[in-house]
């Protein structure tokens, strides 16, 4: 028995993944450039220090106003005056660098966490793909790996940064009037009781946001890919309906987690403002006692400033931090997708392949419970021609994925010359096959290298020789630039018939000892496809092919039909000899034309 060994989960019903972890995987990625963190905590350093010697030196430049009777000592004034300027260009110098330094940390940290997620989507198994939206994938690797970066670099450094304000800000309020310290002993707790609070309301609200924005990708996505469907159908007011309410609910979503993200700021920047009230107040007291200076005080309500506003800040970057966990929940999410089982440790490369397959007592089904194949058996001689024919949803295009191994039985077994293809690494297995799928597949590039893609080496006479074969050649010369033309966005500026000659054309390149078509001429008309009949007869000539067609005419000379149904063969034979039972197969034919012949 081969089956997945986890049940498929939707990602949103998983466990919701801890703070703490995501901030050691979020670490990692930071980890990694351990010399620009060094490097940009050693600029954040001398860049904080020095603009946090400003309000010392300004308390001393105020009191040198009155130690003359009198008079101002402008040399004292200037003198300290001059070394704040000095200081405050130095830390506005390194503030830059540390600017230039977190933008390059950003870029690599985004390409890196956008090539792992890439990565692991290429090894993720077809059935991922079958269940999630496009559109939403697509909005986990753009906009929620944007979100975790903008957030992670510049906020990670802002934090550090604001550690050290903190804590010498403090140091310096001590050496001032400790007595004064006591007031944020209130305003400090209750400040960070706030912040807990409104962040704690504000991440479910930034997960539902990313949640929603990925629905509304996902929409878009779908509807521009069947836009000429909306229009044959005259749906374009439901489809704009239909937008208006995921749109709603993104943007509801949206400012739900803005509101609550957005409240610890100003919640914080009150309790700021208090303390730095009760600090007047109880400077001006200290004052009229002789306790303290003006400058004292002059530095002490500076430095408080300092102490408190990054606070605030840290506030403010903790609500952009909440969105930053939601969308890192999905991006790891995504990370974190199981791929394609691995080979099986006496897994062997394919060495000699001569295409006989055998499926024997095959099950499968997609879902738990619900079998698409049942006890399915069949025999394919090596370069013997099998058609698969049936209704739709009979099973047909799930014997290929099997085939493929996209997906993993559930019970029985199939061979490959007589070796269970379990016991034969994937990747030997597929190159053994050539697909030529109903969905001509182009990626964007020129014709030339559309038509080689997976070969190299190979020369331009092979290539205009396929072309020929696939009746494309004429065309592709018409074209400015001939093989060289560009092709984009799947190819959209040529017609569906088109693109798929060109897919034949590249399966007459390929070297494999199997094809699998799979309605490989349904987008082609009858002219033309009686005219590249022959050529498909030279591509399958010595291999084994499985051709899974709906026009029962080409495949009549198939060395064997099956026709499926509800899982199971109902029938199999020649195209004569299923004519002559006057079954199922019979009846699909006497359905496309209006005489049955039995040629």
């Amino acid at each position: 028995m081969k089956g997945n060994d986890k049940e498929e989960r939707n990602p949103e019903e998983k466990k919701r993944p801890a703070r703490k972890y995501l901030l050691v995987r979020l670490w990692r990625y930071l980890s990694r450039y351990y010399l620009l963190l060094t490097a940009g905590f050693f600029l954040m350093l001398f860049s904080n220090i020095l603009a946090l010697f400003g309000p010392k030196l300004s308390g001393k430049a105020i009191d040198a106003i009155g130690i003359r009777a009198g008079g101002v000592d402008f040399e004292r004034v200037l003198y300290y005056a001059g070394w704040m300027a000095v200081f405050y260009v130095l830390s506005a110098f390194f503030s830059y660098l540390l600017s230039l330094l977190t933008i390059h940390l950003t870029r690599k940290v985004i390409y890196q966490m956008r090539r792992d997620v890439f990565e692991n989507l290429a090894r993720l198994p077809v059935s991922f793909f079958d269940r999630y939206q496009t559109g939403d994938i697509i909005s986990i690797i753009t906009y929620d790996i944007d979100t975790v970066n903008q957030s992670l670099s510049g906020d990670f450094l802002q934090i550090m940064q604001s550690v050290i304000t903190v804590l010498f800000s403090l140091v310096m309020m001590l050496s001032i009037a400790p007595a004064m310290v006591l007031i944020f002993v209130v305003t400090i707790p209750l400040s960070a009781l706030l912040t807990r609070f409104i962040t704690s309301r504000s991440r479910p609200l930034y997960r539902v946001r990313s949640k929603k924005l990925g629905e509304l990708n996902g929409f878009v996505e779908e509807m521009l890919g069947g836009q000429k469907t909306t229009r044959a159908y005259g749906r374009e007011e439901q489809v704009i309906e239909a937008f208006d309410r995921k749109n709603g609910e993104a943007v509801e979503a949206n400012t739900k987690a803005e509101y609550y993200g957005t409240l610890a700021g100003p919640s914080v920047n009150f309790m700021n403002n208090t303390s730095l009230a009760l600090i007047s107040v109880f400077g001006s007291l200290l004052y009229l006692r002789g306790g303290i200076g003006i400058g004292d005080i002059s530095s002490f309500v500076q430095y408080s400033r300092k102490f408190s506003g990054p606070i605030n800040e840290t506030a403010n970057i903790l609500g952009e931090l909440q969105s930053a966990f939601a969308a890192a929940e999905r991006v790891f999410r995504l990370m974190d997708e199981l791929p394609e089982k691995p080979d099986e440790e006496r897994a062997e490369l394919l060495k000699e392949v001569y295409g006989d397959v055998v499926l024997k007592d095959v099950s499968f089904g997609y879902q738990p419970g619900q079998e698409i194949l049942k006890e399915f058996n069949l025999h394919a001689k090596a370069g013997e021609q099998i058609a698969i024919v049936g209704p739709t949803g009979a099973g047909k295009t799930t014997v290929i994925n099997l085939l493929m191994r996209f997906y993993d039985i559930e019970k029985g077994c199939i061979l490959l010359d007589g070796q269970d293809t379990y016991q034969i690494k994937r990747d030997s297995l597929r190159g053994a096959y050539t697909m030529v799928l109903q969905d001509a597949w182009l990626f964007h590039g020129t014709i030339y290298e559309n038509l080689t893609y997976g070969r190299d080496n190979i020369s331009m006479e092979e290539v205009e020789r396929a072309a020929k074969a696939a009746m494309i050649y004429s065309y592709i010369q018409k074209l400015p630039e001939g093989f060289q033309t560009m092709l984009s966005d799947n190819g959209v500026h040529i017609s569906k018939g088109q693109r798929q000659l060109l897919t034949i054309a590249r399966a007459m390149l390929s070297d494999a000892h199997m094809l699998i078509l799979d309605e490989a001429t349904s987008n082609v008309d009858t002219r033309t496809e009686m005219q590249i009949q022959e050529a498909m007869r030279s591509l399958m000539a010595g291999k084994t092919c499985f051709v899974i067609a709906h026009r029962l005419s080409t495949i009549r000379n198939a060395d064997l039909i099956l026709v499926v149904k509800d899982g199971r063969i109902a029938e199999q034979g020649k195209h004569r000899e299923l004519l002559e039972k006057r079954g199922l197969y019979y009846e699909m034919y006497h359905a496309q034309f209006e005489e049955p012949v039995a040629s």
